[in-house]
């Protein structure tokens, strides 16, 4: 059986003679090389929980069987059928050349790559896993992220209660990226959660229709109604002109860290302040008024916050790129300057036409049983 810091070509090194896999061998590697790298398994919770079984004790694991004939047989041990987890783990890496180490999918992926598993697999991914991987001379994933389930109305989830979700379904009646929008906004990931029609209403009514798809509907119908349909002129910035453009600087550094720890509730907490601050911002200004008493500083309001919706649409692409891509098509934003590095390098050009701008959220009702 494979010891601490031998190598292997492949993973036919993990059988010996009682196909059994001296999982015991690994305890004390797995523990310091998670006491060293305390954000491979997260969240903390599921970290503490994996420590806790493996200070426990590690027992070595069958990975074969012969008691039954379906499955993957053993290399050259056809009358040994495979450890179920076995074979499913290491589609990981084949999936991306493995034994091929050099093959460019394998290079760029692995080990950067996080897996994302359910809280019931934590085991099987952060105990089993990394130790057939060190077997192998290997190094583990960079991060195993657990994420936790969703009830329904409060209730678990089932067959037998005939409360299962259709995904097609909920994403045929409310549209994809509203649902991927309140999936990712409503629990933190890694966190239990709770779907109800009801909440995900609240959240395209409330961030999506009211918030985020008025802020930009009010603004391009100002636009296109006392602009000649054409992204007016900034000719004077003033103090809150700047100081709203202004809370985008460190943004996408914000979002960054919190995606990088899959904290995605946060970095959406983050946009949707600089929503409410661009709805803040066109309130206060009222170029409804100043459409009559100062038509200059009216265009220069409807600039300012027309580029404020640029940069959040760039920024919401990652959750919701169709909707995204729509709300960049009615700015007038080139396909090639939608990635990140046009946050700062491509504001919106003066002059440019815009197409009538349509709604994209549109608000949704309740039927009557409230759901």
């Amino acid at each position: 059986m494979l010891k601490v810091g031998d190598q292997a070509p492949d993973f036919s090194a993990l059988l010996d003679d009682e196909t059994v896999f001296r999982l015991s061998d690994w305890q004390q590697p797995l523990l310091d090389y998670y006491r060293k790298t305390p954000e491979s398994i997260m969240p903390k919770t599921r970290r503490n929980e994996v420590l806790s079984f493996i200070e426990g004790g590690l027992r070595d694991l069958s990975i074969s069987r012969t008691s039954f004939k379906w499955g993957v047989p053993v290399p050259d041990e056809p009358d040994h059928i495979m450890y179920v987890w076995i074979d499913a783990l290491t589609n990981y890496i084949t999936l991306l050349g493995y034994p091929d180490v050099e093959s460019a999918d394998y290079k760029t992926f692995w080990p950067v790559a996080i897996n994302m598993v359910g809280k019931d697999i934590l085991r099987h991914h952060a105990v089993y896993w990394p130790a057939f991987l060190m077997a192998a001379g290997l190094k583990p994933p960079a991060r195993v992220f657990a994420h936790g389930w969703w009830t329904h109305n409060g209730e678990k989830i089932s067959k037998s209660l005939g409360n299962v979700i259709d995904p097609f379904e909920i994403c045929d009646q409310y549209g994809l990226d509203p649902v991927r929008y309140f999936l990712m906004r409503e629990v933190p990931f890694g966190k239990d959660g709770d779907f109800s029609d009801a909440a995900l209403i609240r959240r395209n009514n409330g961030d999506l229709a009211n918030d985020l798809g008025n802020l930009a509907q009010r603004t391009l119908s100002m636009i296109q109604k006392n602009c000649h349909g054409k992204l007016p002129e900034a000719k004077s910035l003033e103090e809150r002109d700047v100081a709203l453009l202004g809370c985008f600087a460190g943004l996408l550094d914000e979002l960054r860290t919190h995606f990088d720890r899959q904290a995605i509730h946060l970095g959406l907490e983050a946009i949707w302040k600089q929503v409410a601050a661009a709805n803040l911002y066109i309130s206060a200004e009222e170029p409804w008024v100043l459409r009559k008493t100062d038509p200059e500083r009216m265009a220069t309001v409807l600039y300012v916050t027309a580029e404020a919706v640029r940069q959040l649409a760039i920024l919401i692409q990652p959750v919701m790129p169709d909707s995204m891509s729509k709300m960049l098509d009615q700015l007038g934003v080139p396909v090639d300057a939608r990635d990140f590095t046009a946050l700062k390098g491509a504001p919106l050009k003066s002059g440019t036409p815009l197409p009538p701008p349509e709604g994209i959220f549109p608000r949704l009702e309740q039927d009557a049983t409230g759901e």
